[in-house]
């Protein structure tokens, strides 16, 4: 009669404080406000932590007061991880360690004879290889995690800026050839005219000159250049009479002439 009377609540409470391991520890992370998130209650409730070892596995949600509490750990090594949509934490090494009555180099950080120990770890380094011990808080007796900044899932597109077009690599050839094709006819002008008629004379003599020129012959001695034969080797594109190959073609002329 007596135990119909106390909540179901309650009941279930005693009832897993009775069959709990005597060496079971509660593991306490807390997430302080830091320059990445001044406000840890703004976090998604989505916001969840885990325990993880081999076979092992406990998680716990983001309470009210920003804490996540794991009941019931159970003695090993385990990696502490904070899961969250908008930001990432660093993860945690968390060993409970069973305390025996003649440990006396080892405090317990809790109930039940279990120590508690948390240090930085690594992902992609040796288990053992430990970063700063981390020490539990004044305040509550949680261990703080470590926010690392906000995760970014897409790329903000830019705005127009004039001098990115700048920075395109046609633009700039397209800009320094304007500058030649207005400023080389200014600067001829300018020239010496001795030194005007001597750049005039290399420029007539520049064959790329008469097909810049239309190609017409009047207007310039090289309009009848042959560019697909000058390419090809073959000159200026003029027939041009070959020499006689010595050898019996030759001999064989004089031979004929005789009788």
């Amino acid at each position: 009669m007596l135990l119909s009377r106390i909540p179901l609540a309650i009941a279930l409470q005693a009832l897993s404080l009775l069959f709990s391991p005597a060496s079971a520890a509660t593991v306490t992370f807390s997430i302080p406000p830091s320059p990445q998130i001044p406000n840890p209650a703004a976090l998604p409730p989505s916001t969840h932590a885990t325990l993880t070892a081999l076979g092992a596995s406990y998680a716990a949600p983001l309470t009210v007061d920003n804490t996540f509490v794991f009941r019931n750990v159970t003695p090993g090594s385990y990696l502490g991880d904070v899961h969250c949509a908008t930001h990432g934490f660093a993860p945690l090494r968390v060993d409970v360690i069973s305390v025996t009555a003649g440990d006396d180099d080892v405090k317990s950080a809790s109930d039940g004879g279990v120590s508690l120990r948390v240090w930085e770890t690594f992902r992609g380094n040796d288990w053992d290889n430990k970063g700063e011990e981390i020490k539990p808080a004044t305040v509550g007796g949680g261990f703080p995690v470590k926010a690392l900044g906000s995760k970014i899932y897409y790329t903000e597109r830019g705005g127009f800026n004039i001098f990115s077009i700048l920075k395109n690599p046609m633009i700039l050839m397209g800009l320094v050839s304007l500058a030649l094709f207005v400023g080389m006819p200014k600067l001829v002008e300018n020239m010496d005219p001795e030194m005007r008629a001597e750049f005039e004379e290399q420029s007539k003599k520049n064959p790329m000159n008469s097909l810049m020129s239309g190609g017409q012959s009047g207007s310039s001695p090289m309009g009848n250049f042959d560019m697909a034969g000058f390419l090809a080797g073959q000159g200026s594109g003029g027939k041009e009479e070959q020499a006689p190959i010595p050898g019996n073609g030759g001999n064989s002329g004089k031979k004929g002439g005789k009788r």
